[in-house]
């Protein structure tokens, strides 16, 4: 049995990740943690939830009062507040599976330096269908050269705080790596004016967001006479969850490293 520490019960993905976890057999919550000023904490988590299972499960309001309650840590809050629960982790060499977005380059080479001393599965997207588009994409680049114009087109829920998308960057990572050039060097965020005939070899990453849309994520081959679209669309929150879990039971029987969720599904 793999025991549970959740980051953020209280949130969106918390709360479905909490729940998700009664349907399953080898792999249970045993403790939760908010902020230290979060209005739920002291609460009890299954009054919170409105899940009976979890009562008299108290919501802390640190990680190191209860990383001694479970095997791996699932965090999807802040990426301020998951880099800061990772260097606990690694402290105290706790797995830990973060599914935050929005790091900086700095911030994720600390959490690769970090991961030399724990194991961590860190993925801006823990859906098994969009790790798979990330597997096709990359195919697809490969075959089809900058003859074929490359455009990233991703929408998500009007709350949403970072933008391009975690998923969206990856996605363009992933295709600037298969045709081996640099992103920052090729990435257009935004267009207006005259801007003149789209340059050769450019990636488009553009951003909409509205109302409640989950996620959803276009990557578009164009070339003249043709285009080929690839598109995952999330109808809920459902397949992060699961595919956050999945990578909690997978990571706790692996070295320390950093890893992502190509790794969890062997897609490499």
């Amino acid at each position: 049995m793999v025991n549970v520490i959740l980051a953020g019960p209280c949130g969106r993905m918390g709360v479905r990740i909490a729940t998700l976890l009664l349907e399953e057999h080898d792999i249970k919550l045993t403790a939760a943690f908010e902020k230290a000023d979060h209005p739920a904490v002291g609460e009890d988590l299954g009054d919170k939830l409105a899940l009976s299972q979890y009562w008299q499960m108290t919501i802390s309001g640190e990680l190191t009062k209860v990383i001694d309650q479970g095997d791996v840590i699932i965090d999807f809050t802040h990426h301020t507040a998951s880099l800061e629960n990772l260097r606990i982790a690694a402290a105290a060499a706790k797995p830990i599976v973060i599914g935050t977005t929005g790091f900086t380059e700095a911030e994720k080479a600390e959490a690769a330096q970090l991961a030399t001393r724990t194991k961590v599965v860190l993925a801006p997207n823990m859906s098994v269908g969009v790790n798979l588009m990330f597997k096709l994409v990359s195919d697809m680049a490969t075959i089809l050269d900058d003859s074929y114009d490359a455009e990233i087109v991703e929408i998500h829920h009007r709350l949403k705080k970072d933008a391009p998308s975690g998923t969206a960057m990856k996605l363009a990572e992933v295709l600037a790596e298969a045709r081996k050039v640099r992103l920052a060097d090729n990435a257009v965020y935004h267009r207006q004016g005259m801007t003149g005939e789209r340059p050769v070899g450019k990636i488009g990453i553009q951003t909409l967001r509205a109302g409640d849309v989950t996620g959803e994520h276009t990557v578009i081959f164009g070339t003249t006479g043709e285009r080929l679209e690839l598109t995952h669309k999330a109808h809920n929150r459902d397949n992060f969850a699961k595919g956050a879990i999945r990578a909690a039971k997978w990571i706790v029987n692996q070295p320390h490293g950093l890893y992502d969720m190509m790794d969890v599904l062997s897609l490499r």
